[in-house]
């Protein structure tokens, strides 16, 4: 069947029960029959994201077995899993890869979480001889025996915009909307400026606004944990972020991220302050994040002042309102 002719109705009713967040649509209004997927072995996972990337037609088998992760959206072969009593969003390396992303990804969640923000847990595990990232999922917790559901929004929604306007999303409406909506605006608003600053300093100019999302409890928003925070392919100095930093500015600069900073209710001495903390926790825990995932040397070098700590990203500190900035950070 032409997916292009599948209406959305339908689209809904095949999205599984096991969709991020907390919605399930039912075919009936008064007998709710939650749709599972029979489990599925990571190595089958594997195999049939495999298959569909060369185009191969899927067995019989493992059409089911990757139904299993049919209700996550995303550009890379990613499946929902469930393991020693756990939930996962499984996230499978591609034969395009020039590097590994599945590493990368492993690495850059891991140094945020040690640089103080809150991000989903994640491990690395191995499948068919390759690379899985496990990513905790946040939008489900264990009570007893059973699952229960977490309300979740992405900020594409609270922003009120659908795919078409997405790339008029801005981190400036974002942190308006948390003054207004969200619980403990103040930390809130620090801890997006400090996501907005360790995506520029990793190299994650994929942060759009279905990468940023928050728990609803019917009444409030809180933010929930960062999550796909990886380092994108980088080719020269120049890079921009998903959406835009201040104004119409999204360049991917710390200068920019300073600029904004009041916006974030956060003063210049103390948005230094977490440029400059996260800077010493990248220098000072990469060697050992990289040994923790096992990075080849040649992946290292690829991403080691390249995605991770570019040079562009200091570049307009010296000579202007934030001079000296860069010598602050070893840059200059």
């Amino acid at each position: 069947m032409d997916p292009g002719t599948i209406d959305e109705l339908t689209y809904l009713i095949e999205s599984g029960s096991e969709r991020i967040g907390a919605l399930d649509f039912q075919l009936s209004p008064t007998h709710y029959e939650p749709r599972q997927a029979t489990g599925a072995l990571l190595e089958e996972l594997v195999e049939a994201a495999e298959l569909i990337e060369r185009g191969i037609p899927l067995t019989q088998e493992l059409a089911q077995a990757l139904q299993h992760g049919t209700s996550i959206g995303g550009a890379r072969p990613k499946a929902l899993v469930e393991s020693n009593s756990h939930k996962y969003i499984a996230k499978f390396s591609t034969s395009t890869d020039v590097y590994s992303v599945v590493k990368a990804e492993f690495i850059a969640m891991r140094l945020a979480a040690i640089a103080g923000l809150k991000v989903a847990p994640v491990s690395l595990s191995k499948a068919a001889g390759k690379d899985v990232l496990m990513v905790a999922r946040f939008d489900r917790i264990p009570k007893g025996a059973e699952w229960q559901r977490k309300g979740i929004v992405s900020a594409l929604t609270m922003l009120q915009l659908d795919e078409m306007m997405a790339r008029y999303a801005s981190y400036h409406d974002l942190a308006n909307l948390v003054r207004e909506k969200f619980t403990d605006a103040p930390g809130t608003l620090r801890e997006l400026f400090s996501r907005i600053v360790f995506n520029i300093l990793m190299g994650n100019t994929d942060d759009h606004a279905r990468n940023h999302a928050a728990f609803w409890d019917g009444r409030m928003l809180k933010l929930t944990p960062a999550y796909d925070i990886c380092p994108q392919p980088r080719h020269g100095r120049i890079a921009s972020q998903a959406m835009q930093i201040v104004g119409n500015n999204s360049s991917s600069r710390i200068i920019t991220c300073l600029e904004a900073a009041p916006h974030f209710l956060l003063n210049e001495e103390e948005a230094l302050e977490i440029v400059e903390r996260q800077i010493d926790c990248i220098e000072g825990n990469w060697s050992k994040v990289c040994d923790e995932a096992a990075l080849s040397p040649v992946d290292r070098n690829l991403l080691w002042r390249n995605q991770v700590l570019n040079p562009f990203a200091f570049e307009g500190l010296d000579g202007g309102p934030f001079e000296g900035s860069a010598r602050r950070f070893g840059q200059g």
